[in-house]
C-alpha cells in the first residue's frame, strides 16, 4: 500500500472503525537510520491501534530502525518480505529475502532484541520458481525459532521476474488451503491470511477455519464503508452501530481544517475519501467533486457534502 496508506489515510479510516488494525506504508530502514526521516513516522494519536511497516535487510539497521519506530509511539513493527516492487527488488529487500529465511531470522531476531514493541512478519507464500509447499514451512519453522508470535501471508507466489508490481497482486494464483493449512502446522503462531480479500464474508469465513486475523488491503481502500464501517460490530463483537458514512464526512471536517491551516492541500486527505459514498446515490458526483477540486478548502467540500446531504433527503 505504498502512496496509499499515509496518516491521512489511516486517520479517515480509524472514523470508520475503533478497533481494526491499521498499517503504515512501507518505510525503509535506511530512510530511517541513514536518511534521518524521522518524519515519515508521523501519526495521529487517534490512528492507534496502528503498526509500522518496515523493509530492510539489515539486521543491525533494522534494529535501528524499529527501536527509532518504538520510540515514536508504534506499538508494532512489521518487517516487509512480502513486496515485490522494483524499488523493493533493487535494495534487496521485500520478497527477495523470501529465499534467505535465515537472514530474515536475523532481521527479526535484532529488532525484537532493539525495541518493546511487538516484532511482525508479513510474507508470500514464495517468490518465482519456488515450490510453496515446501518454502513456505520451512520459513515459517525458522521464524518460529526466533520466538516471533505473529506472520501475515499473502496467500500468492511473487514473480520478481516477468510480472510487474501490478500484475504481483492479481496474476500469480491465490492458494488460500495453503495458507490454512500452516495454521494446523503451527498452532503457537499467530497466523493471518491476505490477498485478493473483499469483503467481510470472506474475512469471517477464513476466522471461522482457525486464521487468528485477515489483512484487507485494496478492498478496504477502494470500499472503505463495506469492509471497515461494520468491523468493529462482526469481527470483534463490539456492541455498536456500523459507522454511518455522513458521519464520518462531518468529523473529518475538522481535521481537514487544520491540515489547511497548517498549509497543506485538500486533496492531500480527500483523494482516499473517494470510495466513502460507494454504491450511494451521489457517489459519482462526489468523487467528481472532490478530484476536481484537490486544491480547494472547506468550501469546497461542504458543497460536495451538502449536495449529497440533499439528495438523501429528497430519496
Amino acid at each position: 500500500m505504498m502512496d496509499w496508506t499515509d496518516r491521512h489515510c489511516r486517520y479517515f479510516h480509524r472514523q470508520l472503525s475503533a478497533q481494526t488494525l491499521l498499517y503504515t506504508e512501507l518505510v525503509t530502514s535506511a530512510a530511517l537510520v541513514r536518511g534521518g526521516a524521522r518524519h515519515l513516522l508521523a501519526f495521529d494519536p487517534v490512528e492507534q491501534p496502528v503498526a509500522l511497516q518496515l523493509g530492510g535487510s539489515d539486521p543491525g539497521e533494522l534494529a535501528q530502525a524499529a527501536r527509532i519506530g518504538a520510540e515514536e509511539g508504534y506499538r508494532e513493527i512489521n518487517l516487509n518480505v512480502g513486496c515485490p516492487s522494483d524499488r523493493v527488488q533493487s535494495g534487496c529487500f521485500g520478497a527477495v529475502l523470501m529465499r534467505e529465511p535465515r537472514r530474515v531470522a536475523d532481521c527479526v531476531t535484532a529488532m525484537a532484541a532493539g525495541c518493546r514493541a511487538e516484532i511482525t512478519v508479513k510474507c508470500r507464500i514464495g517468490v518465482d520458481d519456488q515450490v510453496p509447499e515446501d518454502v513456505l514451512p520451512r520459513f515459517l519453522e525458522t521464524l518460529s525459532e526466533t520466538g516471533i508470535r505473529r506472520v501475515i501471508t499473502h496467500a500468492r507466489k511473487a514473480w520478481l521476474q516477468g510480472l510487474s508490481p501490478k500484475e504481483n497482486r492479481n496474476l500469480p494464483p491465490l492458494d488460500y488451503p495453503l495458507v490454512v493449512a500452516m495454521k494446523r502446522a503451527f498452532p503457537k503462531l499467530r497466523l493471518c491470511i491476505n490477498g485478493g480479500i473483499e469483503s467481510l464474508d470472506q474475512a469471517e469465513e477464513f476466522l471461522g477455519l482457525g486464521m487468528d486475523g485477515v489483512m484487507i488491503g485494496r478492498a478496504a481502500y477502494h470500499h472503505p464503508v463495506a469492509i471497515l464501517a461494520a468491523a468493529d460490530r462482526r469481527i470483534f463483537g463490539a456492541a455498536t452501530r456500523d459507522t454511518d458514512p455522513f458521519v464520518v464526512a462531518r468529523a473529518m471536517r475538522p481535521y481537514i481544517a487544520r491540515h489547511l491551516a497548517n498549509g497543506g492541500r485538500l486533496g492531500a486527505v480527500t483523494r482516499h475519501m473517494l470510495g466513502l459514498f460507494a454504491g450511494r446515490p451521489g457517489a459519482r458526483a462526489w468523487r467528481r467533486a472532490l478530484s476536481e477540486a484537490p486544491a480547494g478548502g472547506l468550501a469546497e467540500y461542504d458543497h460536495a457534502l451538502d449536495a449529497l446531504i440533499e439528495r438523501r433527503a429528497a430519496a
